[in-house]
C-alpha cells in the first residue's frame, strides 16, 4: 500500500536548511533517512519543498481566480516535504514516519493513497 508521509517543519527549521553551521546536519539526517528508506525498498518518490513564502495558493470561487502569495494558512509549522513510500500496511508506515527527522521537533503525517478510478 502506498502512504505520503508528510513532513511539517517549524520556520527554524525551515532555516536550518540553509545556516551554514546547520544546514550538514539537516540534510544529514533526510539523507540518511532516505538511504534507509531506499536499502528497506520503501521509497516511491518524495521532495523537499520551498519555504512557505514561494508557495502561491489558487482557489475558484464563483468562476473567478483568487490567487494569493504565500502559505494558505499562518500556523506553527508548514508543510515542508515528503516521502512517498510503498509498505504493507499502516503500521509499517508509522514505523517509518516515527524514524523521519522531522518527528523529533515538527510533525509527521502519514495518509495513503487513494486509487484513482478510470470512469
Amino acid at each position: 500500500m502506498q502512504y505520503a508521509i508528510l513532513v511539517y517543519e517549524s520556520e527554524t527549521n525551515f532555516n536550518n536548511r540553509t545556516d551554514e553551521q546547520q544546514k550538514d546536519a539537516y540534510w544529514g539526517a533526510f539523507s540518511s533517512y532516505a538511504k534507509a528508506l531506499a536499502e528497506a525498498g520503501a521509497i516511491a518518490g518524495g521532495a523537499a519543498l520551498y519555504q512557505p513564502h514561494a508557495g502561491t495558493t489558487v482557489r475558484l470561487r464563483d468562476g473567478q481566480r483568487h490567487v494569493q502569495d504565500g502559505p494558505y494558512a499562518d500556523t506553527k509549522e508548514q508543510l515542508g516535504g515528503f516521502f512517498l513510500i510503498d509498505v504493507p500496511d499502516l503500521d509499517a508506515a508509522l514505523d517509518w514516519a516515527a524514524r523521519c527527522p522531522g518527528a523529533a521537533d515538527g510533525a509527521i503525517e502519514v495518509r495513503p493513497f487513494l486509487p484513482m478510478t478510470q470512469g
